[in-house]
């Protein structure tokens, strides 16, 4: 068998406008795991294996069809993680509290209910490395563990029933999908809580929390890929004791600060095994996410199932939202989050492909200036402090940097975020002035 070759490849691919790019995100394995994301998760280098298998010869285009005609629904194994984004560290390094107007009983309530939350797990996610075991069998029976040193924290959906559970601070979070239409229809959405409620209780949990796997994380990219980005096949590998094709994709846009994704796609069946993105700037991968181990036979049925321990505090998280309906009225049935922000013409995104920007109007008078200006200038100390002071015709704000994602705030309370460099932000702003 001739060894792969890494030149073949396309430049200005389609950005997955044809019939096979759209069963890419029909045949993505829908395995439930808690996400960042933006995606950003990872696999240390040495989940690769060794050595670089001989396969036969593969261009790019026919690899995205392979990954494109993989129908993989079954899967059991372990996803290492590991994200460095070089997210600045805050003073205090606490968080929020569950509840909005609470009172003193129901503060502590709200943490243990909180510690269960998926949206809290999220955030551990965003930083340093995690061991996540997974199982999936077709599109209603997902888990995912996420094992630490002295707890697991699991979510579990089986069919219309969904549990977020944590050994820690041994709480269950049970939420019940729609179940009346039929078969392969789309559940009901359960609306966001208002704010006097634990603002983390799973909300369409099997959607949410997609996009932490190889798999999922490699279909956003292949969607978003188009004339701004060049994809080609760069050698072998092994990966999870398999052998597997690299993806490579590159943005051609010099503003963009992703430097390359790298794919590595079971030569078998096309299932993505290993997502690695790297910065432009260099260093270590700042999302890496791959399998150290993984089974594709059907997994047995009693990895979905769960009954909460005995002496769990268990949270409906229905009734709850039933009760913040009946107390809030339409307010809270008709609340969407940020498209409602959007509708109200607060958010927009700007440029395409890798240099997207996304714009945040703000009814606030922006961020704190001045030194000598008593609480205000020791925030604005503060900010300057992690943050960069820039000026242009826009007027003057700072620009706060990751290994990732920059953001410009500006003094008038503006913001202009992406995957950019901070020229590229500048220039936004001064544009849009």
């Amino acid at each position: 068998m001739p060894r792969n070759e890494p030149t073949e490849g396309t430049d200005g691919w389609d950005g997955g406008h044809s019939p096979k790019r759209h069963k890419a995100a029909r045949y993505a394995v829908p395995v439930t795991v808690a996400a960042v994301a933006a995606a950003t998760i990872g696999l240390v280098p040495a989940f690769a294996g060794s050595g670089s298998p001989d396969l036969p010869k593969i261009s790019a285009q026919d690899l995205i069809a392979k990954i494109a005609k993989s129908d993989v629904q079954q899967l059991s194994g372990t996803v290492r993680v590991t994200t460095d984004l070089g997210l600045p560290s805050l003073p205090g390094g606490g968080s929020a509290g569950a509840f909005g107007d609470e009172g003193p009983d129901e503060g502590a309530k709200g943490k243990d209910e909180a510690s269960a939350s998926p949206q809290n797990k999220l955030m551990e996610l965003a930083s340093g490395a995690h061991t996540l075991r997974v199982a999936a069998d077709g599109p209603d029976k997902q888990r995912v563990s996420i094992i630490d040193k002295a707890a697991e924290y699991s979510i579990i959906h089986n069919g219309d029933q969904v549990w977020a559970y944590d050994s820690g601070s041994n709480t269950a979070v049970h939420s019940t999908a729609d179940g009346h239409g039929k078969a392969g229809q789309r559940h009901h959405q359960p609306k966001d809580l208002p704010k006097d409620l634990p603002k983390d209780l799973p909300k369409d949990l099997p959607k949410g929390l997609k996009n932490a796997t190889p798999q999922d994380l490699a279909k956003e990219v292949l969607k978003a890929a188009g004339d701004t980005t060049s994809v080609t096949v760069d050698g072998t590998a092994r990966v999870a004791g398999r052998d597997a094709y690299q993806l490579l994709v590159k943005p051609k846009q010099s503003a963009s600060t992703v430097g390359s994704i790298r794919i590595a796609v079971d030569a078998a069946n096309g299932v993505p095994l290993k997502f690695t993105l790297t910065p432009k700037s260099g260093g270590a991968a700042a999302v890496d996410v791959g399998y150290t181990n993984v089974d594709f036979a059907k997994p047995a049925a009693s990895s979905f199932a769960f009954t909460p321990p005995k002496g769990a505090k268990v949270v409906d998280a229905d009734k709850e939202r039933a009760k913040a309906e009946r107390r809030h009225g339409k307010d809270v049935k008709d609340r969407k989050g940020l498209e409602d922000f959007k509708d109200r013409g607060g958010l927009n995104v700007i440029g395409k492909g890798w240099t997207s920007i996304a714009t945040i109007k703000s009814s606030g008078s922006g961020l704190p200036a001045g030194k000598d200006q008593g609480a205000a200038g020791d925030a604005g100390a503060f900010l300057d402090s992690i943050g960069e002071k820039v000026t242009g015709s826009f007027g003057t704000g700072r620009v706060f940097s990751t290994r990732l994602v920059n953001a410009l705030i500006t003094d008038n309370g503006t913001v202009y975020v992406g995957a950019v460099d901070k020229q590229a932000l500048i220039g936004a702003a001064n544009a849009a002035k």
